[in-house]
Protein backbone atom coordinates (compact mmCIF):
# COMPACT_ATOMS: atom_id res chain seq x y z
CA UNK A 1 0.00 0.00 0.00
CA UNK A 2 1.92 3.35 -1.14
CA UNK A 3 0.94 6.27 0.97
CA UNK A 4 -0.35 8.20 -1.69
CA UNK A 5 -3.27 5.87 -2.57
CA UNK A 6 -5.58 7.63 -0.98
CA UNK A 7 -5.64 11.42 -1.33
CA UNK A 8 -8.74 12.29 -0.10
CA UNK A 9 -8.85 10.00 3.00
CA UNK A 10 -5.82 12.37 4.48
CA UNK A 11 -6.24 13.72 7.70
CA UNK A 12 -7.74 16.74 7.95
CA UNK A 13 -7.25 19.56 10.93
CA UNK A 14 -10.99 20.40 12.10
CA UNK A 15 -9.72 22.20 15.32
CA UNK A 16 -6.47 24.06 15.79
CA UNK A 17 -4.61 24.01 18.87
CA UNK A 18 -3.37 27.11 20.62
CA UNK A 19 -0.83 26.50 22.04
CA UNK A 20 3.22 27.47 21.23
CA UNK A 21 4.73 24.10 20.09
CA UNK A 22 8.79 23.51 20.47
CA UNK A 23 10.04 23.54 16.56
CA UNK A 24 12.70 21.08 17.49
CA UNK A 25 10.45 19.08 18.43
CA UNK A 26 8.91 19.41 14.80
CA UNK A 27 10.11 17.11 11.90
CA UNK A 28 7.64 18.02 9.05
CA UNK A 29 4.24 20.14 7.81
CA UNK A 30 1.93 20.37 6.11
CA UNK A 31 -0.45 23.22 4.43
CA UNK A 32 -4.07 22.50 4.10
CA UNK A 33 -7.20 24.93 2.84
CA UNK A 34 -9.99 22.21 3.70
CA UNK A 35 -12.29 22.59 5.93
CA UNK A 36 -10.05 24.63 7.72
CA UNK A 37 -6.94 26.91 6.47
CA UNK A 38 -4.21 25.32 8.85
CA UNK A 39 -0.78 23.94 9.18
CA UNK A 40 -0.46 20.48 10.56
CA UNK A 41 3.04 19.75 12.54
CA UNK A 42 4.44 16.45 12.64
CA UNK A 43 6.20 15.81 15.45
CA UNK A 44 9.24 13.45 16.13
CA UNK A 45 6.83 11.67 18.12
CA UNK A 46 4.61 11.57 14.64
CA UNK A 47 2.38 13.29 16.55
CA UNK A 48 -0.07 15.07 14.64
CA UNK A 49 -1.08 18.34 15.22
CA UNK A 50 -3.06 21.60 13.74
CA UNK A 51 -2.55 24.99 14.35
CA UNK A 52 -3.26 28.27 12.71
CA UNK A 53 -1.25 29.63 10.11
CA UNK A 54 -1.15 33.46 10.78
CA UNK A 55 0.53 32.95 13.99
CA UNK A 56 4.21 33.99 14.51
CA UNK A 57 5.94 31.02 15.84
CA UNK A 58 3.78 29.06 13.37
CA UNK A 59 5.56 31.11 10.26
CA UNK A 60 9.08 30.60 12.04
CA UNK A 61 8.32 27.20 12.33
CA UNK A 62 7.99 26.62 8.26
CA UNK A 63 10.78 28.82 7.91
CA UNK A 64 12.87 26.24 10.16
CA UNK A 65 11.53 22.83 8.78
CA UNK A 66 11.84 24.20 5.16
CA UNK A 67 15.62 25.61 5.71
CA UNK A 68 16.40 21.57 7.10
CA UNK A 69 14.20 19.79 4.05
CA UNK A 70 16.91 21.49 1.52
CA UNK A 71 20.20 21.55 3.34
CA UNK A 72 19.88 17.19 3.23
Amino acid sequence: GSVGSQPMRKLSCVSLSTQQLNIRNLVSYEKQQIPVNAIMFITTKGIKICVSPDQKWVQAAVKKIDQKRTTK
